[in-house]
């Protein structure tokens, strides 16, 4: 078994099929279906079973993919040891972060990094909470930015500074600007959230719905809206109200198309943390920015 063998077998589980993967590795599919088919032989399992429109892992497919993604992980670790040993360097980062996570105190960390490692190639994804602990754990990106810690033994989480959230409205709101003693005086506003969570949603998205059920209101009145862009125009234009993170409506807070309603039992955060492989290597780079994000976020 050698790492040729368990990246074809990673990417035509990514790719959920034999041409996707060949595409993706730039190879012919006769080519990837021959390395698959050794790797079955040495295994003396099939590691795929074919479906409509693709491949799903088998049984023997499933208990290997772990190990063969940490195996990929740890090459990439040594890949990038002896880089930064020739070339004097810091190496390069790849950071995921949950979208809503890249506001201003990312972005000037980001700034800050990029002038200090000007040389370095740093890259920026966006993914749901448990998405980045994934995208960390099989090494495609070094650090992750994600909501709550994760408490599997393969990683580890360093608590940043909470992200404060608050109610905002459209300024021509009868409460704009204004202050209610309690959420429940909120409780027959229409509201705009992120969907409820579930297994691949963002683990940060029941935030409103848990405030007001401790509140003992267990339903409101609410619209999904899956993004934080939209949640902001649709609240700009007098479609609802939200709780929204404070440092992503700063600008239109400040620009007046935005206006806070002051809760004054209400003090919600959502706890941040920044995760990395428990056996994973950090370049000096890396370091640098994770030092500088659990200082200044």
């Amino acid at each position: 078994m050698d790492s040729e063998s368990l990246r074809t077998f990673v990417a035509v589980h990514r790719a959920g099929g034999f041409s996707a993967a060949a595409d993706a590795l730039h190879r012919s599919q006769p080519a990837i279906s021959r390395r698959i088919a050794l790797l079955e032989a040495e295994l003396r399992a099939p590691l795929f079973e074919r479906v409509a429109g693709g491949v799903v892992l088998s049984s023997m497919g499933r208990a290997l993919l772990p190990q063969a993604e940490r195996v990929l992980a740890a090459l990439r670790d040594a890949a990038d040891v002896a880089g930064d040993l020739r070339a004097g360097q810091a190496g390069p980062v790849a950071l995921a972060a949950v979208g809503t996570l890249a506001g201003e105190p990312l972005t000037r960390q980001l700034r800050r990094f990029a002038a200090a490692f000007s040389k370095v190639q740093l890259s920026l994804r966006t993914a749901t909470s448990d998405q980045v602990s994934d995208l960390v754990r099989r090494g495609e990106v070094t650090l992750g930015l994600r909501y709550y810690d994760d408490p599997e033994p393969d990683l580890v989480s360093h608590p940043l500074r909470p992200e404060p959230l608050g109610v905002v409205c459209a300024p021509e709101h009868p409460r704009a600007g204004d202050g209610v003693a309690s959420l429940r005086d909120l409780k027959g506003e229409r509201w705009l959230a992120f969907p409820k969570p579930d297994e691949r949603g963002e683990v940060s998205a029941g935030k409103i719905f848990a405030e007001f059920l401790v509140r003992d209101v267990a339903r409101i009145a609410w619209t999904a809206v899956d993004s934080l862009t939209a949640q902001k125009r649709l609240v700009e234009a007098g479609f609802g109200i939200a709780l929204l993170p404070q440092g992503a409506v700063a600008e239109e807070l400040a620009a007046g198309s935005l206006a806070r309603i002051r809760v004054e039992d209400l003090q919600a955060s959502n706890p941040v943390c920044a995760v990395v492989r428990a056996d994973g290597y950090l370049s000096p780079a890396a370091r640098a920015l994770l030092g500088w994000l659990q200082a200044e976020i």
